[in-house]
């Protein structure tokens, strides 16, 4: 097992020497003070997508959430719609940012295929319900989001195989994708060797903008999508969607 003693550290020095000139102070304490906000996003998230209907706001999208977090800190924006975790470990490296204490929207992540490709699917739905039945998912949940923050990386090898499949993220939402080094680590990548190993096949990971992994996957040059991905009626439309696999929330990230 090996000890991760930074999921985002480089990221984290990168935020924390942002200028420290003072910056206007906006109320938010709730969803309903983003009303007339400029508000930052990660570009294709569901976040995007829920503050689209947020009265006389501004929607500035970032390719990720630390990007976002920059520019919040930089007092470009007056706020972030992010992922609880990922928005977590933000906050974490980051002493001048906090998590407004209501919820923005909750939603279910799963793993995309192509329309119609229902023996990748199958195969998936089964290492799900595998992994939730004999304590696996228990154990991963507990590696990658534990109660003191110091994750750990379970050691699953990924079988060898002339035959690949490719699953397609973007490494940039802790702690469900990230790199170490040059390698995608996460609870997704985890997740997928596992999937990989049950479908018969080496697993490949492709890492890539969040809002080009559906383009990508209907052009065959992915196999199925694992990277945070909420399941919604609007992206059923393009893929078709496994079982859930993780509740979360949508939160809401202010300057102090």
């Amino acid at each position: 097992m090996k000890k991760i003693i930074s999921v985002i550290l480089g990221a984290a020095v990168v935020l924390s020497a942002a200028g420290c000139s003072k910056k206007a102070v906006v109320k938010i304490e709730s969803a309903a003070d983003l009303e007339g906000k400029v508000i930052g996003v990660q570009a294709g998230t569901t976040g995007e997508i829920y503050v689209e209907d947020v009265k006389d706001a501004t929607v500035k999208s970032f390719k990720t959430g630390i990007d976002a977090a920059l520019a919040l800190k930089n007092g470009a924006i007056d706020a972030i719609v992010l992922d609880e975790l990922p928005a977590k470990e933000i906050v974490k490296r980051n002493n001048s940012l906090t998590i407004v204490n209501d919820n923005f929207a909750a939603e279910e992540y799963a793993i995309a295929v192509r329309k119609g490709n229902t023996e990748l699917l199958d195969s998936i739905n089964a290492t799900i319900s595998r992994i939730k039945a004999d304590g696996t998912y228990e154990n991963l949940i507990n590696a990658f989001m534990p109660v003191d923050g110091n994750i750990v990386i379970p050691e699953v090898a990924g079988i060898e195989s002339k035959d690949v499949v490719k699953m397609g993220t973007n490494a940039s939402f802790p702690p469900f994708e990230y790199t170490e080094g040059t390698k995608v680590v996460g609870f997704d990548a985890t997740l997928s060797t596992m999937i990989a190993n049950d479908y018969g096949k080496a697993l490949q990971i492709v890492d890539m903008n969040f809002d080009g992994l559906i383009a990508a996957l209907q052009s065959n040059a992915i196999d199925f999508i694992a990277a945070g991905m909420t399941a919604t009626d609007e992206r059923r439309q393009n893929v078709d969607f496994s079982e859930p696999y993780y509740k979360s929330n949508q939160v809401i990230i202010i300057r102090k």
